[in-house]
C-alpha cells in the first residue's frame, strides 16, 4: 500500500525557494527539516513505524532530488 506520505510529490508545498548570495535555492520548510530530523532521531533508536519509514523515504528522496537541481543551478551559474 502507497500512502500519501510516502511520494515525495505530496510534500513538494513543503518545498520554498530561498536566496542564498547569487542564488535561489531550493531548501526545505523549517517545519519538514525538523519533521526529517525528528524522524532521524527515531530511527537511531530503531523506533519508526511503517509508516513514518515511509515518509521518511519519501523525505530522502526528496531531498536528494533538490539537492542535485541545486547542483546543477551552481554549476550552471559557475559555467556562465
Amino acid at each position: 500500500m502507497v500512502t500519501a506520505l510516502s511520494k515525495p510529490s505530496f510534500l513538494i508545498h513543503e518545498i520554498q525557494l530561498e536566496k542564498v548570495e547569487n542564488w535561489n535555492l531550493f531548501k526545505f520548510s523549517e517545519s519538514l527539516q525538523l519533521r526529517m530530523e525528528s524522524l532521524l532521531e527515531k530511527k537511531k533508536d530503531d523506533q519508526l513505524t511503517t509508516d513514518e519509514i515511509a515518509e521518511l523515504d519519501a523525505i530522502g528522496e526528496l531531498d536528494r532530488i533538490f539537492t542535485h537541481i541545486n547542483a546543477m543551478l551552481a554549476a550552471q551559474d559557475a559555467n556562465s
